[in-house]
Order: structure tokens, then C-alpha cells, then sequence
């Protein structure tokens, strides 16, 4: 990847053979899907397979991708793989327009007028943009767990359209698929590891907890810096079942896992608005 974006932003030659590596390492991982972290970033592994994402591909972008997927690359085998070739002439014949009801002449859902590849380039050009305006004092209170106003969300959504990032279309999209403009944008920043650590502070105090305990309220702090909020049904998947196959059940008692779903809303809250 480093090669990669070398060759990009010197405009040095070599540039489609090391992409179709990169895209043949993403076709492996996808066959992968099973392990958790592997389906974490399932729609960005198929969409690295796409000609579309490499349509104006810039570094930055190529950058994203590289942390996010660097971590996966022990889990694919070294072993050879044999490449198949097939040679048959297609039968199916030629193609045949459908009217689906509710989808406009290019296949696409009404209102809807780009593919979900379109929206994949949007998060990635969004986390960009916006980790860089960190200091920010909306961006700010989003990764300090500071909850949010009406007015705080109209200046992310300025923000992101007068900077070209992303288009109305985009950001209603946003809001449809996180629950609203605040969380899908904590979820491009994180949450600040110490404010993160800070919320579970008072679960904390007045108890001396077992090292399992410490281990699984950490796991949940590491989710949170990553991704900025946490559905509960997290807690009953790996790496939580890692540490005990019931979940939360098997480390705390019951009223202590009711405060920790708790405190999960809570942080969810002060996105939400």
C-alpha cells in the first residue's frame, strides 16, 4: 500500500499491477467473512475489489484503508493457490430492460440516486476530513462524550458540504443508516480513550474489580476509541465471549451488567442529540 500511494503521487508507472494485488488480498480476506473481525470491515474488503473505488483513489483514502485492514493480513494462509481458468462462450443472450416498481431506469431505489460504493468513498473522504479538524469544538464534544445541541449538528452538516466532502444525498443517507448525523460521525472519529475510560468511571468506583472484569471493561473502552459507540449485542460476541462464553453474564452480576448497558446508552445519548 505504501508502494502504492508512492506511485500515485509521484504519477510513476506500475500503479495497475500493485492495485490488482491489492484487490486480489481483499478477494481472499472476503472469504474470510466468518471471523469477526473480518466482517467489521466487510464492506470495505468488497468495495477495494470495485473499479469504482479506484476512480479518483487518492492517498489519503488508499491511507484509510491501510490502517484499517493491516491488522487482517495474518489471518490469510501463505499457501499457493492454484488459479482456475475457464474458456465457454456466454448462451445467456442479449439483455432485457425490467421496471421494478419503485427503482428508477438505472436500477437504483428512488431517492437513492448512487451505489453503496459511492457512500463507502463518502465515509472514507468524511473520516479524513474530519479527523483532521479534531480540534474542532463540535468534533470536540463528539469525542469527548459532551452531548450534542440541534445547532452542533447543523455545523457538522455545514461543515461537510461546504468542504465538498459529501453531498445532501450523502448525509441523508448518513443519518438513515447510524440513527442520526452524530453517531455515524462518532463513528468515523472514536471517542477520546480517556473520555471513554472516564464514562466507565463511576461503573468502577466502590469496587475492586477481577482481572476479567478489568479485561472486558477495557476490550469495551478499545470499541469505543475505535468507533465511538457500542450496540450491547456487542458484549455476547468475541472478543468478549473470549473471556467468558456467556458474555457479561459470566464476568458481572446482573445489576452490574444493566449499569454497563447503561452507561453504553448514555455514551450513545450524547451523540444522538
Amino acid at each position: 500500500m505504501l508502494r502504492l500511494q508512492l506511485t500515485l503521487l509521484r504519477s510513476e508507472p506500475g500503479f495497475a499491477r500493485m492495485r490488482d494485488q491489492v484487490k486480489a488480498i481483499a478477494g481472499v480476506l472476503e472469504e474470510k467473512s466468518a471471523i469477526p473481525m473480518v466482517r467489521d470491515q466487510m464492506a470495505l474488503i468488497q468495495e477495494i475489489q470495485t473499479d469504482e473505488y479506484w476512480q479518483d483513489v487518492t492517498a489519503p483514502i488508499l491511507e484509510v484503508a491501510r490502517k484499517r485492514l493491516r491488522a487482517l493480513l495474518k489471518l490469510i494462509e501463505k499457501s499457493a493457490r492454484k488459479i482456475v481458468y475457464t474458456d465457454f462462450e456466454d448462451e445467456m443472450g442479449g439483455e432485457v430492460p425490467v421496471a421494478l416498481p419503485g427503482f428508477a431506469a438505472d436500477g437504483r431505489p428512488e431517492g437513492l440516486r448512487y451505489t453503496s460504493g459511492e457512500f463507502e468513498r463518502f465515509r472514507i473522504k468524511a473520516r479524513v476530513f474530519l479527523r483532521e479538524h479534531e480540534t474542532h469544538v463540535t468534533i470536540h464534544k463528539l469525542r469527548w462524550n459532551k452531548a450534542l445541541t440541534g445547532s452542533d449538528l447543523a455545523e457538522l452538516e455545514r461543515m461537510l458540504m461546504d468542504a465538498g466532502v459529501g453531498t445532501s444525498a450523502d448525509i441523508v443517507r448518513a443519518k438513515q443508516e447510524a440513527s442520526g448525523l452524530g453517531l455515524f460521525i462518532r463513528s468515523l472519529v472514536g471517542m477520546d480513550r480517556e473520555a471513554a475510560k472516564q464514562a466507565f468511571g463511576v461503573f468502577l468506583t466502590g469496587r475492586t474489580p477481577s482481572a476479567n472484569q478489568i479485561e472486558f471493561v477495557n476490550l469495551i473502552v478499545d470499541h469505543l476509541t475505535e468507533h465511538g459507540v457500542m450496540d450491547p449485542a456487542r458484549l455476547y460476541e468475541s472478543p468478549f465471549t473470549d473471556i467468558n462464553p456467556r458474555g457479561p453474564e459470566g464476568v458481572f452480576t446482573e445489576r452490574q451488567v444493566d449499569a454497563l448497558v447503561s452507561v453504553l446508552e448514555e455514551i450513545r445519548q450524547t451523540a444522538a442529540a
